[in-house]
């Protein structure tokens, strides 16, 4: 069978997927990637493995770790997803003060000026619209990048590193460590420009500043967490957005119940995650101690993979696991994961997913794809559950 995280199909990549759950919640097999994993796909599995303190981060052991010096892991790899108890709680604990609600909540009124100017953009246009250059991606990656200070000018070159960055696995070694390199120096002029400028509010200058006692952020630390939030926390917003477009625009009768009760946008916005989340799997994990599990053992030492596309549709958690139901209600799925590394970001994904799809279907009541019966092209790798291009007609 062929992995289902190479396929490129959205139907493909589902029924790939939904064919590994059949065989059992969780497996040993070899990835595309030539590693040996256990892949979970059951939900019971997972959500229990990804709580359990003896499946822990393997850190400092990234995507073609043989061609990637030293220094440069250091500055990409020291943040808290990749940490494990106890410098994980003390990083997430300095982190945490620059992400509090007060700061989110902040945000929505420019989030939704940002979101409003992009759809006056696509108003303007004739024929056709790419959903995903259009508006999916321009409005996260403007979102974090006035959180950052990256100046609008440097966004397309950020954009051609991340898009390698976090699919790693697809790329090969050189490409890989050029765009990595650049996007590291690239956040030491940020933070080095931060430093010698006025205080401000941004998140940046929260990060630079954050402080518990005597304790702060290292010099790897600081660029590992803008790192993470460069690369992965615009990437998945992007994706949450654009999938959740698409499944809405292929399910008529459950957009028309959105239409028709817009105060569902919320419980919206977590089916959807759940439907066709960002994520196809976690970042991975390893066992530090044998673990028996759905009658196996996962030894110490072996390789964790959630694949969180198959658990967040298991059926004996959600019932019609594969069905997009607007009304489903206890829908705690694990698009943010679980347990220590969840996403400390979702509040702000969350809130931009709102304001993305609220907007959108306000402005463009009529909104429909421009090729119906297409399956989008989806950008292969083990993480990321994109959607390249969507063309729509408004």
């Amino acid at each position: 069978m062929t992995s289902p995280f190479t396929e490129t199909s959205g139907q493909a990549r589902f029924k790939g997927f939904a064919e590994l759950a059949a065989q059992g919640p969780l497996q040993y097999l070899t990835l595309f990637t030539g590693v040996p994993v256990w892949l979970v796909t059951g939900y019971a599995e997972a959500r229990a493995l990804l709580a359990h303190p003896d499946v822990v981060r393997s850190p400092l052991d990234g995507p073609h770790r043989d061609h990637v010096f030293d220094s440069l892991v250091n500055s990409m790899d020291r943040h808290m997803l990749n940490a494990n108890p106890p410098d994980h709680t003390r990083l997430r604990k300095l982190v945490s003060g620059a992400f509090t609600r007060r700061r989110i909540e902040l945000l929505e009124p420019r989030i939704r000026e940002i979101a409003a100017g992009l759809l006056d953009d696509m108003a303007a246009a004739d024929g056709p619209v790419d959903l995903v250059n259009a508006y999916s991606y321009p409005l996260p990656i403007t979102v974090i990048s006035e959180l950052l200070g990256i100046p609008a000018i440097r966004r397309d070159d950020f954009r051609r590193w991340s898009s390698v960055v976090v699919n790693a696995s697809v790329h090969p070694p050189e490409v890989y460590v050029e765009s990595a390199l650049a996007m590291v120096g690239f956040i030491h002029e940020l933070i080095e420009d931060r430093r010698v400028a006025a205080p401000s509010d941004d998140l940046l200058s929260a990060l630079i500043a954050a402080r518990d006692g005597g304790d702060r952020l290292s010099t790897d630390e600081l660029t590992s967490m803008v790192f993470l939030l460069l690369a992965a926390g615009h990437e998945t917003t992007v994706s949450l957005i654009t999938n959740g477009v698409h499944a809405l625009l292929t399910h008529p009768d459950q957009l028309a119940l959105l239409k028709t009760e817009p105060e569902r946008l919320p419980a919206a916005v977590e089916e959807l995650i759940r439907y066709d989340g960002p994520l196809q799997a976690a970042i991975p994990y390893v066992a530090a101690a044998p673990i028996e599990i759905a009658g196996r053992t996962i030894r110490t030492g072996e390789v964790i993979v959630f694949a969180l596309t198959a658990a967040n549709r298991d059926d004996a958690r959600f019932g019609d696991g594969a069905g997009l139901d607007l009304t489903r209600t206890e829908n705690q799925h694990l698009g943010f994961g679980h347990g220590i590394h969840h996403c400390l970001g979702a509040p702000l994904a969350r809130l931009e997913g709102r304001i993305a799809l609220g907007l959108l279907f306000d402005r463009f009541p009529d909104l429909r794809l421009a090729e119906p019966g297409a399956d989008p092209h989806r950008n292969p790798g083990l993480l990321m559950n994109g959607i390249s291009a969507l063309p729509v007609l408004l």
